[in-house]
Formats: C-alpha cells, structure tokens, sequence
C-alpha cells in the first residue's frame, strides 16, 4: 500500500536507498561515505527540505566523515538531530528563540554521543514544535517545513506533524539516513506517519534521556525516524547499545489484536481505507488477527485530564523561565504548560498511581499477544494554512493536535513501545500503521514489523 518500493530500492518517490542497502554499497565499493555526505548536503539545500534545518553543520561533517569507516553500524553516513538534544559546544534551543544565547553544551547528550561512536554524520540540528508541545509541528518562531510527501500529491502545503517535524523532514526528504527525535505523546510516530515514513519509539528506559531537554520526565523517549523497519532497528541497536537480533518466525505465527475502543474514533476516510486493506491483507497472509476491546483505555481520560503528567512536569521545569520570558514563548506551547499550574503535589502523585495501576491492567490484557494494531493517527496531514498560527485558528488547532496525539499517547502512558508503518495505497496522503505493546517488548514490535513491512507495500 505505500507508494514507495521495498526497502533500499531507490525510485521516484524514494530519493534514496536506505540505510543498510546504502552501507552494503559502501562495503562493496561502490559508493562512498564523502560521496553519500555530498549527496545528503545537496539534498538538505533542496526545495523538500526548506525549514528542516536550524543550524547545519556541513563543515563539521565534512571532517567527520573522513574518520568513519564502512565497518561501522551507521558507517559515515548522514544523521539529523532534534534541536533539544546537547550537542558538544552549541546551545540547546529546542526550538525557543530565548534559549539560543544559552551556554553551550559541556558534552554531547549520551544518544548524540553513540550516534557518532556508531558512524553517524550529524548534518545538522532540526527544527521542532518549541519544547516539544504539540503533536502538529507548527514553530512560530523559525518556521515550519512542509510535508515533502504530501507535496508530491496536493499543491496545498500540509503540515509535517511533530514535534520532530524536522527531523521527519529531513529523512522523509533523503538528507538523512535518520532523523534523532523524542517522543513525549507521538513525537516520532505522528510526524513519521504524516511523512508516510518509519517511526520507533521504544521503552523509555531503553534509551538514555540524559541530555534532553526534557517536557515530561515520566513519559520522555528518544529515538528515531528512518525510511525502513530494518533501519529502524539499525538504529535502535545503536541508541539503546544492545543490537537488535531479528527473530525468525513468520506472518502465520503472529497473533494480533486490534483494539475497537478509541483508536477509530473520528478517523477520517483515507485512514479507515488504509488501516481495512492492511488488516485484509494481513488475514490473508495467514496472520491471526483479533479483534479485542480494551475497556482500560476508558481510563486515559482521567489520566490526560487538566493536561496530565506532561502540564505537571512541564510547568515544574519551565517555572524560572517564565518568570523571565514568557512573553516569548509560543502561544500555543505556553498555555498547554500553563495547565500545569493548577496540578497540586497531590494532584501529581495520584496520577503517578493511577497509571501504575493502569498500566498493570493492560499488561494483563495485553498477554497473548505479539502485537497490537491501530492506526498512528486517526487523520491525514492537514493543511497548514488551516492550523498557522493565529488566535482566529487556535481552536481548531487545539482539536486537530488532540486527535493526532490520541492513539499514540496511549502507548506512552503505558510505558510501552510501538512502531509506525506507511500503510496508504499509491496516490493517497500518507497514513500510519502502528505496531505496539506494552513496555520491554520491542524486539517483539520490531520483528512483527519486520515481517508485516512488505505486505503493505505495493
């Protein structure tokens, strides 16, 4: 179903191979790391990437590629990183515009630092709704780049979903192999859909948050964005430090449950369409596919209600700031941290339990299965004349982020883990498949994308 080929199959559409196929040339001969690094800056400067980027660093990795070697995981080739990571000598914006005079970093964040260990060419730091606060990609200040995908369809400037907006660009686009990103309620996820790209946001722990400029501490993830599940796990092998072994099974052995609560609520026609024919072809394929409610899900309501964990932690973190600068601040993102003031230290552990205890009971209903599936997003990329930022589309705007964030924050609240898949037909916008579970079970997630990915490719 996703208008592009099989992984690693460079066609119109698909401005480049992937990560592995492109290493497997490098190890043949046939191309090479400063080649792919020129190809990667020329692409950067290119109309699909307009907006990507907040600061490129091409001189930089120029030199660095002269130091990696095609043995290496990433083997020189070229990676994107979401502007509230610490790079080693550079501020941390996260995309504020009162935080780029801030002191420079001491040293690289931990995911940055085994990025390049690995290989990796970082291009440049990438653009993001400010500090992280939307699942739409809007940023005020600097910005926002178009959907490269969705440019190819429709004249009408769509927007990239976020709050790795860039980073999804710059992969969606070809500068990058992967685009390092943070998902908070969707982050990867929501702009790899909207991309019609691969998104994984693994077990919190997994990965190391130190280094981040944090929204909510309870429910902050990093990962990353790539052009196909191999990458993916690729790339998570890296950032996790622990290589990701696939497993050997087969569609007929997968068992997987399609939840009926929630997760279609509102979805828009394309979506509904797409999200059918992959489960269609799935049964077809052998897969056992179930249908399953999930009544728990009912009680992420009370969790989210008057903003939830990430208002609390995200008010706690920005109290001195606003203080000093809060005219400065997008509209939008500040009064979404604002309802954060009204959270009390009560108020804040007893969400703490709540979702202790929510999260058991969907461990318990989650037993059994290898996956679960729903769509990333229940709608396709809206315009972004509709959502620009102004007071006179502020409701819409506040609507429209609801519904991107609605399936893929279930899966933070539970601690777990998912994968978005591009599951739309040739010629439709992009949509997302997502592929989860519950915490600890991403090699699982993985290994059923791995096995799913060319079913829903034409």
């Amino acid at each position: 179903m996703a208008s592009f080929p099989p992984p690693g199959t460079p066609a119109q559409g698909t401005p480049r191979a992937d990560l592995v196929a492109t290493r497997q040339r490098l190890r043949a001969g046939l191309t090479s790391a400063p080649a792919e690094l020129e190809r990667s800056i020329g692409l950067a400067h290119g109309p699909a990437c307009a907006g990507a980027f907040l600061r490129t660093m091409f001189d930089e990795a120029r030199l660095a590629v002269e130091k990696t070697d095609p043995d290496q995981p990433l083997a020189g080739l070229a990676v994107s990183v979401k502007d509230l990571f610490d790079i080693a000598g550079q501020a941390t914006p996260a995309g504020s515009t009162f935080l780029r005079d801030a002191a420079p970093a001491a040293q690289d964040a931990p995911a940055v630092a085994r990025l390049r260990a690995a290989g990796g060419v970082i291009l440049g730091r990438t653009n993001m709704t400010e500090f992280a606060y939307s699942g739409v990609g809007i940023n005020p200040h600097f910005g926002t780049p178009v959907n490269p995908a969705c440019a190819a369809l429709d004249p009408q400037p769509r927007v990239p979903g976020g709050s790795s907006s860039g980073a999804a660009v710059s992969v969606a686009c070809g500068a990058v192999f992967a685009g390092l990103g943070s998902d908070t309620g969707g982050s990867l996820r929501i702009p790899a859909a909207l991309n019609g790209i691969v998104g994984f946001k693994p077990t919190a722990r997994s990965v190391p948050t130190d280094g981040a400029l944090p929204l909510s501490t309870s429910l902050d993830t990093v990962g990353a964005l790539t052009r196909s599940v191999r990458d993916a796990a690729l790339v998570h092998g890296v950032l996790s430090g622990r290589p990701v072994t696939p497993g050997g099974g087969a569609l007929r052995d997968l068992h997987l449950a399609v939840p009926q609560t929630t997760f279609l609520d509102g979805a828009d026609a394309t979506v509904i369409a797409a999200f059918g024919r992959s489960l269609q072809r799935l049964r077809d394929a052998g897969a056992r596919v179930q249908e399953i409610a999930l009544p728990q899900t009912a009680q992420m309501a009370s969790l989210q209600a008057g903003g939830g964990l990430a208002a609390a932690e995200s008010h706690a973190w920005h109290r001195a700031l606003l203080e000093r600068h809060a005219d400065a601040y997008d509209p939008r993102v500040l009064s979404r941290i604002l309802r954060g003031a009204g959270i009390s230290a009560a108020d804040y552990l007893d969400l703490l339990a709540a979702r202790r205890a929510w999260i058991a009971g969907m461990e318990v209903a989650l037993q059994g299965f290898d996956a679960l599936l729903s769509p990333t997003v229940p709608i396709v990329a809206p315009t972004l004349a509709s959502l620009a930022p102004g007071e006179a589309r502020d409701d819409e705007f506040f609507h429209v982020n609801g519904l991107l964030l609605r399936n893929t924050s279930v899966v933070n609240l539970l601690d777990g883990c998912a994968i978005s898949l591009p599951c739309q037909a040739q010629g439709e916008l992009p949509v997302g498949l997502m592929l989860w579970h519950a915490g600890g079970h991403d090699d699982a997630v993985l290994d059923a994308a791995r096995l799913i990915e060319p079913l829903l490719q034409n």
